[in-house]
């Protein structure tokens, strides 16, 4: 009880971003489903369209895709929405994470986050805009751009982590 309240500021802070990132989730959401007419319908049409298919150039790896993997452009465009905005907004996380003075760890996560976010709606926007100009998408069939897409997701996690990792291994190097 004798504490002095300057004890709780760093952790009330990292509570407020918190909360406020909970609050833009929500809100975004919201602001998707208004604005994108039977998003909740076209969702589940995706999901009923998907079966065990069988990963092109292989005879033994069976991964679930969609029958038809670019008829579902609203639900991918929402994706694209929520992506891209989410990931502008871990730019202004972060921007409020070095104004707030947070942990150097919770700095790198945002910033792992940031590019991810950025990464996936890139992507997603490649999966979208299926053309010519998509090498990796330039695929013989829907199907494989499918999968190429999910390969390049799984990528960019890596990329992401390796982002967090080069930040904290900078301020450790800083540090010494």
């Amino acid at each position: 009880m004798t504490e002095s309240p300057r004890v709780f500021r760093p952790r009330f802070r990292e509570g407020l971003i918190s909360a406020v990132s909970m609050g833009f989730f929500f809100l975004l959401i919201g602001a998707i489903f208004a604005v994108t007419p039977n998003l909740f319908d076209r969702i589940m049409d995706f999901y009923r369209d998907f079966e065990i298919r069988t990963l092109p150039h292989t005879e033994n790896v069976f991964l679930p895709a969609p029958l038809n993997p670019y008829s579902h452009m609203e639900v991918y465009t929402a994706v694209w929405q929520f992506s891209i905005v989410w990931g502008i907004f871990q730019i202004v996380i972060l921007a409020f994470r070095y104004v707030a003075g947070s942990p150097f760890s919770k700095k790198a996560e945002t910033a792992g986050n940031m590019v991810f976010w950025l990464g996936a709606s890139y992507l997603i926007d490649l999966l979208r805009n299926a053309t010519s100009r998509v090498p990796f998408l330039n695929t013989p069939t829907p199907l494989e751009g499918w999968f190429a897409f999910w390969a390049m997701i799984i990528v960019l996690i890596g990329i992401s982590l390796i982002a967090r990792a080069i930040i904290l291994a900078a301020r450790l190097a800083m540090t010494k």
